[in-house]
């Protein structure tokens, strides 16, 4: 299945915004948040405040649940997320960007944006049935959410970093054999 830009997008930001919280946590700053913010093309209400931050940093554990969740789990939780934000999907195009979802109004705080955005991108992949597309890293020292986007599922990694630290832990065991 080809998802759509948007589903894409939002996808990939939530798993950013899930894996800031490990070890080390690297969304500590609203300065950090403007980086997330611009790298993911976020538009709307920006309070750029420490409130914003807490905000941010609460939702991780609730996106990890639902990134990591079963279909029918993730089905369940997306729909309290989007009863919750009252959401009313449309179609919009704007700061160029072709056609999109959005379900709330630009106004409304991030978090709700960022909840309600990966609440509809998480219904495209349990409609789907593509959560094959999350998984958690296949390092054995990491929690990190992986988002496979690869035509043949190969990712196994949340990071360069950690793909190269099992690399480099095998190659050793293999030089000790």
């Amino acid at each position: 299945m080809l998802l759509a830009h948007d589903t894409e997008a939002s996808l990939t930001a939530a798993v950013e915004l899930v894996n800031t919280g490990e070890d080390p946590d690297t969304l500590l700053t609203v300065e950090a948040v403007d980086l997330w913010y611009a790298r993911h093309r976020y538009t709307g209400r920006r309070d750029r405040d420490d409130a914003e931050l807490d905000d941010l940093r609460a939702i991780r554990p609730v996106l990890r649940r639902l990134l990591t969740a079963d279909r029918d789990t993730a089905a369940a939780i997306v729909n309290d997320m989007l009863a919750q934000a009252h959401a009313v999907p449309r179609l919009l195009r704007h700061d160029g960007i072709d056609w999109h979802i959005h379900a709330v109004s630009a106004d409304e705080p991030l978090v709700r944006r960022v909840v309600v955005e990966t609440a509809m991108a998480m219904a495209d992949l349990v409609r789907g049935d593509e959560m094959s597309r999350l998984s958690v890293c296949a390092d054995d020292t990491c929690e990190g959410v992986v988002l496979d986007l690869t035509r043949n599922r190969s990712r196994r990694f949340c990071s360069t970093a950690c793909a190269n630290r099992v690399a480099v832990a095998a190659y050793r065991a293999r030089k000790k054999s």
